[in-house]
């Protein structure tokens, strides 16, 4: 971690435990009538009436999911929120509370904290959601993050990864692949800077890609924009460890096998420039990157017209019987089996 020398230090053992979390919750607002009771007793008291509440939760660790040498703290916070509520979206679910943990080395000062939960409070800002609650503890391993996030859908309209049908197209948002070239060439000046500390790294080429390495988004919009049209997905993912696991994962919870067409998975134009650049296939990147947030769902064929036209929206397969097993169909028309390649967290 890179530090300014003149930078005012505060140890965390001068506010305590409770005095920590008191500074650090202090600018939190509640925005949600479903939340009761937020920060500031034993437990958060939450009012969802006739609604399911779907929950779920996620932990980064350092050195293992980030990387604090190109990671500002305050992107770090507000990217362990979204990648919560990317999942809640993917539940087809209103996402309206959080809660935050953190572990700390002593390495770390108050300042640190107070930039990593500056990212967190914009996240909740912008998505409109209330940090209800969390822990703080030690670390002797340096910074963990754990995050939990609770939703809320109307009963009935979930979605889940195992409703898609033979013959259900599968669409996707976004694009993909730019979060992990992103990663590339963050981890390239990284090292660049360990031979040269004084080189400073032109990454106006590469603004895109970096950004959603580095501040991704969750497409709450989409979630809204399927509700507009009037289109309720069969099944739902979001793409957090590659596109080849997460339609594995629609399959085999669907019990449905998959065409995959190589030419028509949406790539962006500074993705295709660094791949060459790296001379790293666009294709391999795609399926396999991660990172992306874009939501991966599958809709019958009778909802093909509603949104065909869309620029946020791609076609690029369509779902078999199981028995015909799943391929990506390249440009050339030959068939490969998908085989996930994503991230895994035990190597």
């Amino acid at each position: 971690m890179i530090e300014d020398k003149n930078q005012q230090r505060t140890p965390l053992s001068e506010l305590g435990e409770f005095g920590l979390i008191d500074h650090l919750t202090r600018n939190f607002k509640i925005q949600h009538k479903s939340t009761i009771k937020g920060i500031g007793d034993d437990a958060a008291v939450l009012n969802f009436k006739n609604k399911n509440v779907v929950v779920t939760t996620d932990m980064l660790v350092e050195g293992v999911h980030f990387d604090l040498s190109y990671v500002p703290l305050k992107h770090l916070g507000y990217k362990a929120v979204i990648a919560n509520l990317s999942d809640v979206y993917a539940m087809n679910a209103k996402a309206t509370q959080v809660t935050v943990s953190i572990a700390v080395s002593n390495r770390f000062p108050l300042e640190a904290v107070e930039e990593l939960y500056a990212g967190i409070e914009t996240a909740a800002s912008i998505y409109n959601i209330d940090v209800v609650g969390g822990d703080t503890t030690s670390s002797t391993t340096g910074l963990l993050i754990s995050v939990t996030a609770i939703g809320e859908v109307e009963t009935g309209s979930e979605v889940y990864r195992s409703g898609a049908k033979p013959n259900d197209l599968l669409v996707v948002s976004g694009d993909v692949g730019g979060a992990y070239m992103g990663l590339q060439v963050l981890e390239r000046e990284k090292e660049v800077f360990k031979v040269n500390p004084q080189n400073q790294p032109d990454l106006s080429l590469y603004t895109y890609i970096i950004e959603r390495q580095l501040k991704p988004e969750a497409r709450k919009d989409v979630v809204k924009l399927l509700e507009d049209l009037e289109v309720r997905p069969t099944a739902m993912i979001d793409i957090s460890d590659g596109l080849s696991s997460e339609i594995i994962h629609l399959c085999k919870n669907s019990d449905v096998g998959c065409d995959l067409y190589e030419g028509k998975i949406p790539l962006d134009p500074q993705v295709i420039s660094t791949c060459e650049e790296f001379n790293i296939d666009s294709t391999t990147v795609a399926l396999n990157g991660g990172e992306d947030y874009e939501l991966l769902f599958t809709i019958s064929q009778d909802d093909y017209p509603k949104i065909k036209a869309n620029p946020h929206l791609t076609v690029i397969g369509h779902m078999k019987e199981a028995k015909e097993g799943l391929h990506l169909v390249t440009r050339a028309n030959t068939r490969i089996p998908i085989k996930a390649q994503g991230w895994k967290n035990f190597n």
